[in-house]
This record gives C-alpha cells, sequence and structure tokens, in this order.
C-alpha cells in the first residue's frame, strides 16, 4: 500500500487543522497557548487516518508532555497491525512569531515507512543545509570561508552574493564573525531553522544556506524536507550542558563526533513532508481567514513520487452561504 497516496490528502489536513487553530492566537503573546491549540488540533486530526502510527520527533517524551509524545501511537488503525507510518512533527515551529504576529511561523509534518526518521533525542546539533545547487559542495569539519568558497562555486558566484541564514543566539556570535569576514551576508532568524532549510533549497529565495546549532529534532525534519527537494544537511549532535549529555549517553549514542548525513537522518524511501504557513512567509502565506471560512497554504512534497505541491485551501464553515474572500 502506498504510503503517499493513502495519506497525502490526510497529512495535508493535518498540518492546516493545526495552522487555523494557531492563527487564531496570532499576536496575543501567548506562545504557550499557541503551541497547545495546534498540538491538539494535529493529534485530533491524526487519529482520523488511516494508519498505525508512531510518533518519533513529538513535543517531548511522554511525562513531559500530554500528547504527540516520543513513541505515542496514532492514527485510526494504531495497534491494529494496519499501515506502519513513523511520523515527525513541529506542531508550530516558530511559537513565539506566531505569539507576536511575526512573520514566518509555519506547522510541520514528516511522515515516512517503518524506521524511516531518525529518533533524535531533544538536544542540540550543528547543522550545515543547502539545496541541491550546492549538494556535495560542503562539510561540516570545513571552515566556514571554505565552505562558503565552495557554495559560491557551485552557484557561479562570488561569496558576497550569498546569503547565509543564522539562528540570532548567543553562541553565533563566532559563526556570524567567520560568515562576515568572508564575506557573505547574514539573514539573523529568530526562531526556527526548518524554513530557513525549505528557503535555501528553493531557488528564488535569496537564501543559499543555514549554519549553526539548532534542535536536532528539527534536524530530523529539515533532513526529510531535503531528501524531497534534492538538498543536503551535515549534522553532529552538540550537547550544550551536563543534562543534554547525560541525554546523549542515555540514548546510547557512542560516537559523539559523527556526522549525520540526510540520508542517515532520514533514511526512508517513502518520505512524505507537509508544512502549512500560519503567518506570511517567503514561501507560504499564512492563514487568511474570511466571512465564511479560512483560506490555508502548504507546501507538500512526496519522496517516492517525486512531487513538490503547493496546495491553496479553503476551508468553508457553512456550506450553504457564498464564499466572500480576499
Amino acid at each position: 500500500m502506498s504510503l503517499d497516496r493513502t495519506l497525502e490528502q490526510g497529512f495535508i489536513r493535518v498540518t492546516e487543522m493545526a495552522a487555523i487553530a494557531s492563527a487564531q492566537t496570532m499576536g496575543l503573546g501567548q506562545s504557550h497557548r499557541s503551541d497547545q491549540v495546534a498540538v491538539e488540533a494535529m493529534r485530533t486530526e491524526m487519529d482520523n487516518l488511516p494508519m498505525d502510527g508512531r510518533i518519533v520527533i513529538g513535543e517531548g517524551e511522554r511525562d513531559e508532555a500530554p500528547m504527540l509524545y516520543v513513541g505515542e501511537p496514532v492514527g485510526a488503525d494504531k495497534g491494529k497491525g494496519g499501515l506502519g507510518v513513523d511520523i515527525a512533527v513541529d506542531p508550530l515551529e516558530g511559537t513565539n512569531l506566531c505569539a507576536t504576529g511575526a512573520p514566518g511561523a509555519i506547522t510541520v509534518l514528516a511522515a515516512a515507512e517503518r524506521g524511516g526518521l531518525l529518533h533524535a533525542p531533544d538536544i542540540y546539533m550543528e547543522k550545515i543545509m543547502v539545496g541541491p545547487t550546492a549538494k556535495g559542495s560542503i562539510h561540516l569539519d570545513a571552515p566556514v570561508a571554505e565552505n562558503l568558497r565552495n557554495i559560491a562555486d557551485a552557484f557561479q558566484r562570488d561569496v558576497d552574493d550569498l546569503t547565509v541564514v543564522v539562528l540570532n543566539r548567543e553562541r553565533h556570535a563566532q559563526l556570524i564573525a567567520d560568515i562576515r569576514s568572508a564575506g557573505a551576508r547574514i539573514r539573523l532568524i529568530e526562531d526556527g531553522d526548518l524554513s530557513g532549510a525549505i528557503s535555501a533549497a528553493v531557488r528564488g529565495t535569496g537564501i543559499h544556506a543555514v549554519m549553526g546549532i539548532g534542535g536536532a529534532p528539527e534536524g530530523v525534519l529539515s533532513a526529510a524536507a531535503l531528501r524531497c527537494l534534492g538538498g543536503e544537511i551535515q549534522a553532529r549532535f552538540t550537547p550544550l550542558n551536563d543534562a543534554q549529555r547525560k541525554r546523549l549517553d542515555e540514548e546510547g549514542v557512542a560516537e559523539a563526533d559523527r556526522i549525520y548525513t540526510t540520508e542517515e537522518l532520514a533514511p526512508g524511501n517513502e518520505i512524505l513532508f507537509s508544512a502549512t504557513g500560519v503567518t506570511d512567509g517567503e514561501l507560504l502565506r499564512g492563514v487568511r481567514p474570511f466571512r465564511n471560512g479560512t483560506r490555508c497554504s502548504t507546501l507538500f512534497m512526496s519522496l517516492s513520487r517525486g512531487i513538490i505541491r503547493f496546495v491553496d485551501t479553503i476551508h468553508r464553515e457553512d456550506v450553504t452561504t457564498p464564499v466572500h474572500f480576499r
């Protein structure tokens, strides 16, 4: 049974319902509430889908999250031996962006056959991510200037033509200095390097790479997206404190310095990816309510079918009333 032909529309609806729910909290300054309603909407929709699903990247361990926790069974056929699916979610990437009404908040889901997505503990990873044009030209251990020269060569440009996305964090002070010293431009973002990874892999966004330390779960989601887009990520677990080092030991990660490739983070053959805009961004419009419903913009991708689809959906609240929207 094909994963994407069975679940494509269902997964699109999952991210759209989460986006609609969180968009209702946009600008209220309640980041926890924004995330909570996205989680609840996403979880509710998943249980309508014909699958025996399992969360491998989610809101945390069972004792940390009431739903969408790692290991949680989801789907209408859970425990019945139906279509086995491993699922990674970020119910709301950019909780602070949504809470403040800033651009770039999205809801995200990736899925694959059993074992198709790495179960990454919720610690940090050092990452470098590029799109298909620069695939094969990067190495996580190479100096920043060397990586930038190689990326520029792949684009047949100069280094000063490049723009690199970096999370605006104190830990990136040296990285930012190195990028500027090499001559490239930087786009500092406040939340969510997954959106940056997608932008780097799509021509016309003006983004050429993403560098820095971010969440390991987001690294797996980025890898799933980049597999579908033909891009590349290299990543390495980077615990920043004793608690994270202990967590890495508990997960049995023996090779602390191991560099994970795109295919190791997301090894599946039937990878699906769905992301819906909550607030306006470069690739996706945010949720747009109108008098009789809501309009959503979603990016859906299927690795096995080679599909990259931008979906514009109108959800009508009253099917007996004419639609009036902008």
